[in-house]
């Protein structure tokens, strides 16, 4: 059992308000929303219900929502429709600092002959705004960057950015994810064409999703089927999952205060003790461009997979780099591409916050992590002489 759960960038509790919604969509209403008899109207009416909450909390219109099976097809579909769409452009601009779902769509792409270029970060996670106007050209299609990012918490520009591209008639997408439920997101006033949610990172259920659709940007389907989401999504909806999403989306807007007052002091106790306990740390990212709820840490001279099975003996739960790229042994392409030394980024911890967290949570990991660490630097082989570690450093920049 989980005693301190704090890796809620990889996934979050459902939150019982959201589970409540949903029970009786695995029970009595099980309509088809497609269906013409009183049953599937029903359900029809649930669903768009559902669309109207989660416009209301990202200030859209509920046509402009589409609803998907996660983050990864909301991403997936974005940029899909702005390349299908412009077949004249082949040129495509994003991070070095995207998710998976992003980075490997545009390689994808590259493989298929299209030109990409990489926006690459400091050693906090920032940008280069310059660089990143310098690096917009006629034939681009879509500017991709994450809004916030899922290991670093680092907060993206994007007004200014998509505002940049919109000055150029650039498709601008961004995935949200990490983003929606922590920031305050208002689209009327947000200038992107296409931007992906997903519900298990706010205590809805996993396998459902949303893609905000500017009304007048370009889209090709990703998923060809029935006319369900007015053509836009084939597939009969997964209604309990939507019914879910609509509730977390209120429940989000409810909670952002807390996010960033409750949760953001938990946070920083979290950080201060840690970096007051414990010699050779850092911060990765910058401190004030992050969101509320993550610290990405790392410890020099240990591996960050020993931490994490020593702290499940506690029961606490958190992640080394990002739950989408753990199972490899390099440090994740986030932490290299800030450029933490290859002697801290093998001990980088993630720990992400959630409303459902306690000082009790915080204490426990003040009392135990310190402890682990000491332990583990005794065993640890990298301290016996720098020569080994210089040839370490050396190999891996």
């Amino acid at each position: 059992m989980c005693a301190a759960y704090l890796d809620n960038n990889a996934t979050t509790m459902v939150a019982p308000e959201v589970r409540e919604a949903i029970l009786p969509f695995l029970g009595e209403e099980y309509g088809n929303p497609s269906s013409m008899h009183r049953l599937g109207g029903k359900s029809g009416l649930h669903m768009e219900q559902a669309r109207q909450k989660i416009a209301a909390g990202l200030n859209c219109d509920p046509d402009e929502i589409i609803f998907t099976s996660c983050g990864t097809e909301s991403d997936n579909t974005a940029i899909f429709s702005a390349i299908e769409s412009q077949p004249e452009k082949r040129h495509l601009v994003t991070t070095r600092v995207e998710h998976p779902a992003v980075l490997n769509v545009a390689k994808h792409y590259e493989r298929k002959g299209y030109d990409v270029t990489y926006l690459p970060v400091d050693s906090r996670g920032l940008f280069d705004l310059a660089q990143y106007r310098d690096a917009l050209r006629p034939d681009t299609a879509i500017v991709s960057v994450m809004y916030a990012n899922n290991e670093s918490g680092v907060i993206s520009p994007i007004e200014k950015m998509s505002m940049i591209a919109k000055e150029r008639g650039i498709l601008f997408h961004t995935d949200a994810v990490q983003a929606v439920g922590k920031l305050p997101i208002d689209l009327k006033k947000l200038p992107v064409d296409y931007l992906a949610l997903s519900g298990h990172k706010i205590h809805a259920p996993k396998g459902v999703g949303a893609l905000f659709l500017r009304r007048n940007a370009p889209f090709r389907p990703f998923m060809l089927g029935g006319h369900q989401e007015h053509g836009r999504r084939g597939g009969t909806e997964n209604l309990p999952g939507i019914v879910g999403l609509g509730t977390a989306m209120e429940l989000a807007v409810k909670h952002i205060d807390e996010e960033n007052t409750r949760v953001r002091a938990l946070r920083d106790r979290l950080e201060q003790g840690l970096m007051s306990a414990i010699p050779d740390a850092i911060v990765n990212g910058d401190r004030e461009m992050r969101l509320p709820n993550t610290l990405s840490i790392a410890f020099k001279y240990i591996e960050g997979e020993a931490m994490l099975l020593m702290l499940d003996q506690f029961g606490i739960c958190a992640s080394s780099g990002s739950a989408c790229t753990s199972g490899s042994l390099e440090p994740s392409h986030v932490l290299r591409a800030m450029g933490v030394p290859f002697t801290y980024a093998h001990g980088s911890l993630r720990f992400s916050l959630s409303i459902y967290n306690s000082d009790e949570d915080v204490d426990l990991v003040l009392r135990e992590l310190p402890l682990i660490i000491s332990r583990l630097r005794e065993m640890s082989p990298f301290r016996r002489g720098d020569e080994g570690l210089d040839w370490v450093d050396e190999h891996h920049h």
